[in-house]
């Protein structure tokens, strides 16, 4: 409360509005006054719901685009602003910082012990330094285990709210229908189909507090499934943390993943076997510095098509997973290795084909030369997805995204897809970290541990 007993106002950067839920919401000591949004499409000028927002909030609170940010404070009178996303280096929150202390506001980090709510069920949290590190065959890897062992795990994934926030709330997917009742966006689709297609229930949505209280009631255990490089909403009985030798030193220079890393109890260097050897000893050296206790997994991602001649001697269109090359700062994927691995004539640049707002998203992210990212927050985006592909001139369509893109797009072109999952090498492993951890939780000791990938 400052001196002078008004409440504190805030400005909360985020549409991911965990951060609200757990340490505003129903607290009268403060105002939050705005929401502001810069990583999610199409959102600003919406406004987080009274349903959601609480009995102080009976108009609910609007959301403004991040560029309004000093006005916001400067017109409110703000006294904090509460920094609530993720996947971005320490000179972008740094710079954001500056922004706000020149407005006369206290610039303001959440941690774990505000945020992270605590389950009545083991709790095992997947997440990274970086988004498209390969959290999602992790979490696969992990559920994949438990389920051969006899467990029951429920995944709980990191929010993706594009859609209706209401409507959203409390989201449970166990069926490709559900993904439809949902009206799920491609990146929705991307973190879901994989888990459905093994039979695994995912929750997702707006308002974990409540989710989890659904998700406990069929779980034997909780998979925590993260977002970018977020920490776990969940508080993790069991943290693991991927780090990514194709940037190296991301580890140590981005929000919050460097925490991540730090907080791990176990760690997988992931992509050895397409990383760099000199990259390789900095990201090693790096863990061991930030957390020398911390087991250290290495790994790789190995890919597969179901017919790799359908791709030699081709003029192929790469087709990537959205997040990982656009935020995430990658300049290729799955399906670009798979292009040069089975013998690709020609990677085609997909700029000259761009259409509608594609042409904007190349020209924010000018690394990408040779693949698409694929766009589908919306259906306007999807339908240019689609006419980007059927304008390129090329072969054939190789897909890195986790997702069966003739669900959702209308191509005249053969589509390939390009699987990849987790593999470890050598020891320490996956099996062991978790045959260990279920054993110290007490859950019934784990007799003859079977590898899910040899049988």
């Amino acid at each position: 409360m400052p001196p002078d007993g008004t409440a504190p106002k805030g400005v909360l950067r985020s549409p991911v509005f965990h951060n609200f839920n757990t340490c505003y919401r129903d607290r009268e000591e403060f105002e939050v006054v705005a929401f502001t949004a810069t990583q999610i499409p199409n959102i600003e000028g919406r406004r987080y719901p009274a349903s959601l927002a609480g009995r102080l909030y009976p108009d609910g609170i609007p959301i403004h685009p991040e560029e309004e940010l000093p006005e916001l404070v400067r017109e409110f009178e703000v006294n904090e602003v509460v920094f609530s996303y993720s996947d971005v280096s320490y000179d972008h929150v740094g710079s954001r910082s500056a922004i706000v202390n020149t407005c006369g506001a206290d610039f303001v980090l959440l941690g774990p012990k505000r945020t992270m709510l605590k389950a009545q069920v083991p709790v095992i949290a997947v997440c990274a330094v970086r988004t498209g590190s390969g959290k999602s065959q992790t979490t696969r890897r992990v559920v994949s285990l438990l389920q051969i062992w006899g467990r029951k795990a429920v995944v709980v994934r990191h929010p993706m709210p594009y859609g209706n926030l209401e409507e959203q709330a409390i989201q449970r997917f166990a069926s490709f229908e559900d993904l439809d009742r949902y009206s799920c966006t491609m990146e929705e689709r991307e973190e879901y189909e994989p888990h459905i297609e093994r039979g695994i229930v995912v929750y997702g949505g707006v308002d974990y507090g409540a989710i989890l209280k659904k998700a406990e009631k069929e779980a034997e255990i909780i998979v925590w499934d993260g977002g970018n490089n977020d920490l776990p909403f969940l508080r993790p009985d069991l943290h693991i943390v991927l780090v990514d030798p194709h940037r190296p030193g991301d580890e140590l220079a981005y929000y919050p993943g460097e925490a991540n890393l730090r907080m791990a109890d176990a760690v997988i260097i992931n992509k050895v076997n397409t990383a760099r050897p000199e990259d390789l000893e900095v990201v090693r050296r790096n863990v061991k510095m930030a957390n020398p206790d911390a087991p250290m997994i290495e790994a790789a991602s190995p890919i597969s098509v179901a017919d790799p001649e359908l791709i030699r001697g081709r003029r192929v269109l790469v087709v990537e997973d959205g997040p990982s090359v656009t935020h995430g700062d990658m300049e290729y994927g799955a399906a670009w290795l798979a292009a040069k691995k089975f013998g690709a004539s020609k990677i085609v640049d997909p700029r000259p084909f761009a259409v509608g707002g594609m042409k904007q998203t190349f020209k924010r992210y000018s690394h990408l030369k040779e693949v698409l990212p694929a766009m589908g927050y919306s259906g306007d985006q999807i339908k240019e997805l689609e006419d980007t592909i059927n304008a390129a001139d090329c072969d054939l369509v190789l897909s890195g995204t986790p997702i069966n893109l003739e669900r959702l797009l209308d191509v005249e072109k053969t589509i390939v897809r390009v699987r990849y999952e987790l593999q470890e090498i050598g020891r320490p492993n996956l099996e062991e970290v978790l045959g260990d951890f279920l054993e110290k939780m007490e859950i019934s000791s784990v007799s003859g541990r079977v590898n899910p990938t040899s049988g």
